[in-house]
């Protein structure tokens, strides 16, 4: 969303949109774009916009010196490589107390571990959330990762409950709580299955636009996009025309036309991201039932620790599913859960990204919608075949 925003304003972004977040990715973006000498080619209309691993963090911000700096969340993902959410916040706020003061901070109001990253900034800090409280949750997702405040341990008390631990958060100990964004939707309709509209309320003025993206996650992901912007002195007016004409990152709620069937692909790795692809499932208008195509996998991309998924709410699919199949090298485990999920129809298990993707689509009627839920290195597998049979360029060239 940022780097659509950049070139709305005029710039060439610089990026690594295949997804590869740690050096090699950001190295390998760099060199593409550089001449013989190393030299960036038109510098002058660049912008370097990359997105980096949670523990590449630190290295990257040694050797890029970021002007911004924008997080979104801290959730738990990938336990064999991290550990816990607060080893994760640990290390973020040792680098942020390293960058200089001339880098600024854009942080989510609404995640309380990335709320207190404040403290450790060194520069300027602009906070971005979601005012509009009818579209919470009742209570906290079960699964929701961090629960505690950092400064006196008592647990966090929430008005307002978006997903995960996002939310309208205080800490009825200290005293702590959710600052006033910077940025805020102050408006959110969640109109379809394709689309979000949204009024944002900035230092620059209110700003209306329909995101054609579904799901609270994405009217976050538009807020951190537009106050990251701002911060690098973008134009409000390329804010708007960006995430009103934005396209979906491949596997992120990306759509094919396959067969006569539409395929919606939706990446889910860990726990709260899977909760919030299974609730925009959920609330898509088919009345006939939603026919799946699930993958867990477990390579050293996806996280060897597959446990996360018994913190996923599968059951929101349970009398929903008129079709399901699961692949992915741990097909057997994932149809396990959806067992003790009690779903209404038994889980074909098809090992073979192709074999499980023709079954899938033969479940599917003609005109019907296929929703595809793989993990990261299925996603990419996946993704390619759908290329393929939908005309589409291969995920290397997505921009």
């Amino acid at each position: 969303m940022l780097a659509a925003i950049a070139r709305e304003a005029g710039l060439h972004p610089l990026a690594n949109p295949t997804g590869s977040n740690l050096m090699r990715g950001v190295a390998t973006a760099l060199l593409g774009e550089t001449d013989f000498l190393g030299r960036v080619r038109d510098a002058a209309h660049r912008l370097g916009v990359f997105e980096v691993d949670e523990a590449t963090l630190p290295e990257a911000a040694r050797a890029l010196a970021p002007r911004v700096a924008v997080f979104t969340n801290l959730f738990r993902d990938q336990l064999d490589r991290y550990g816990e959410v607060d080893a994760v916040a640990g290390l973020w706020r040792r680098t942020l107390a390293e960058l200089p003061p001339t880098t600024t901070m854009v942080l989510n109001a609404d995640d309380p571990a990335v709320a207190s990253l404040a403290a450790s900034a060194t520069g300027p800090v602009l906070t971005y959330g979601i005012e509009d409280t009818s579209v919470a949750g009742e209570r906290l997702e079960h699964a929701s990762d961090y629960r505690f405040c950092l400064s006196c341990g008592e647990e966090l008390a929430y008005q307002a409950a978006f997903y995960g631990h996002v939310g309208h958060w205080r800490c009825p100990g200290c005293g702590q709580a959710r600052p006033r964004p910077d940025v805020a939707a102050t408006c959110v309709e969640l109109v379809s299955e394709r689309s979000t509209r949204l009024t944002l309320r900035t230092p620059q003025g209110e700003l209306r636009v329909d995101v054609p993206l579904a799901g609270l996650y994405n009217v976050e992901n538009a807020l951190a996009a537009a106050t990251g912007a701002l911060a690098l002195g973008l134009p409000l007016a390329a804010v708007e025309r960006a995430l009103g004409a934005f396209r979906a990152a491949f596997g992120r709620q990306e759509r094919f036309q396959v067969d006569g069937r539409e395929v919606l692909v939706l990446l889910g790795k860990n726990p709260t991201g899977l909760n919030q692809v299974l609730r925009t499932i959920a609330s898509a208008g088919e009345g006939d039932g939603r026919h799946l195509l699930l993958f867990l996998n477990d390579g050293i991309a996806d996280g060897r620790d597959i446990s996360w998924i018994w913190d996923a709410d599968y059951e929101l699919m349970a009398e929903r599913a008129a079709s399901v199949v699961v692949s992915g090298t741990r097909a057997e485990e994932l149809a396990l859960r959806l067992k003790y999920a009690d779903f209404r129809v038994e889980p074909h298990v098809i090992h073979g990204a192709r074999a499980a993707l023709d079954a899938a689509l033969a479940g599917t009627p003609p005109g019907a919608t296929l929703y595809v839920v793989p993990t990261y290195t299925a996603m990419l597998e996946v993704r390619e075949l759908l290329a393929r049979r939908g005309q589409r360029r291969p995920f290397w060239e997505a921009g």
